[in-house]
């Protein structure tokens, strides 16, 4: 199975879950960032690195983010790669609404 961003991820876009992806697997869309579910290899090394928890195993993905699932799997294959750090749209603009945990 694979790993997948969700809602708490949209208008935040932390990325220190790309930092520690031994497979390059993250991929940045405008909003939110998106994970690769063909090269997920199901580590969960990026789970406990979001600040704003937006980051489920695909089993585990609460009902209301549903869709994001697909939506991974869609948008990965039309953004570009990520794998290092940036600032994140909470720093620059102050969009993010997520509670960091």
């Amino acid at each position: 199975m694979t790993h997948v961003v969700a809602e708490p991820c949209f208008n935040c876009k932390y990325t220190d879950c790309v930092v520690v992806c031994p497979v390059e697997c993250f991929y940045e869309g405008e909003a939110i960032l998106f994970i690769n579910p063909e090269e997920c290899i199901d580590c969960e090394a990026c789970v406990p690195e979001c600040p704003v928890a937006a980051i489920f195993h695909a089993d585990n993905l609460p009902a209301e983010w549903a869709a994001y699932k697909d939506l991974n799997a869609e948008m990965a294959s039309q953004c570009p790669g990520i794998t290092e750090k940036k600032t994140s749209m909470a720093e620059t603009d102050g969009t993010c609404t997520a509670p960091k945990r």
